[in-house]
């Protein structure tokens, strides 16, 4: 189809538009040309299609990227509502965009967040996924008593955002443990990454963390095993929790090669671009060709 030629066309190519989806306005950025393979891809919290800019230059003339602004996040709507950013909520949005963009059959890419997203939706809606690219990501946690401590504290964290407004979250955000590595970067990606995170709103965040945190959403880790697309794992040298989080999905999925970049933290995609999209890059080459199990 040539929905592609109805964008908005930005710089370096860059195609962006907001689409009306299930009430809510969903901001997407396209980049590549329809012939190419379609790679999706889905960003952390306090992110946006911004933080795909870099990957998505070096796959030019590899892959045409979708990324999406995620609920609450970027352009798209920030509902007052916490439980219209609830996982299911959340994944219906996706096939929806996905149906309207005519997008039958893609490699899905989720960051943290975002990876937990591609996941859900993976599984609920396995159809268009050709395969799943999943970085510094998890399935959920396991008990319950894990998910109510967790839903208190980022219940905490949306008070805090909210009586102390973004800037001073911004400033406590990025110098959690998290993003530690991330101090080695550049001044100027440094700022780049924290005027993202300073375009935000704070009622995007707050809800964001209320209604689609790692306590609320449901886990997934008793499904892994119905995933039968190839499945990538990535995770950063420094990220020992994610890695320790990958290397136990691994034993659950039927078709998954796991990957650590070295020196790289949480956000691999902004630490090493070149890297990150070397592997998407050859991620699609093996599972053209079949491949996909390690």
């Amino acid at each position: 189809m040539s929905y592609g030629n109805k964008l908005r066309k930005g710089l370096m190519g860059m195609r962006e538009q907001s689409i009306p989806t299930r009430g809510i306005d969903i901001q997407v950025a396209i980049h590549g040309e329809e012939h190419l393979p379609t790679v999706v891809l889905l960003h952390g919290f306090t992110g946006s299609t911004a933080t795909w800019t870099e990957v998505s230059k070096r796959l030019t003339g590899v892959a045409r990227t979708v990324a999406i602004d995620l609920t609450g996040h970027g352009k798209t709507t920030a509902p007052v509502e916490s439980d219209r950013y609830e996982m299911d909520q959340q994944v219906k949005d996706l096939e929806a965009l996905f149906d309207h963009l005519g997008l039958r059959s893609f490699v899905l890419v989720g960051y943290s967040m975002g990876g937990r997203i591609a996941l859900a939706y993976t599984i609920l809606y396995p159809d268009r996924v050709s395969s799943l690219i999943l970085e510094s990501a998890s399935p959920g946690l396991r008990s319950e008593n894990e998910r109510v401590e967790r839903c208190q504290a980022d219940h905490q964290l949306a008070e805090k955002l909210e009586t102390d407004g973004l800037p001073a979250f911004v400033d406590f955000w990025e110098n959690i443990p998290l993003f530690h590595s991330q101090k080695r970067l550049s001044d100027e990606v440094r700022q780049t990454i924290r005027q993202e995170r300073l375009g935000q709103r704070a009622t995007g965040l707050a809800n964001s963390l209320r209604g689609i945190g790692t306590g609320s959403q449901p886990s997934y880790w008793s499904r892994l095993g119905t995933v039968h697309m190839p499945v990538l794992l990535l995770t950063g040298e420094y990220d020992t929790k994610f890695i320790n989080i990958s290397r136990e999905m691994g034993e659950h999925f039927p078709t998954v090669r796991h990957e650590t970049i070295p020196d790289a933290g949480h956000a691999i995609h902004v630490e090493k671009p070149d890297v990150f999209a070397t592997m998407i890059s050859e991620h699609l080459l093996q599972t053209k060709n079949g491949g996909g199990a390690v």
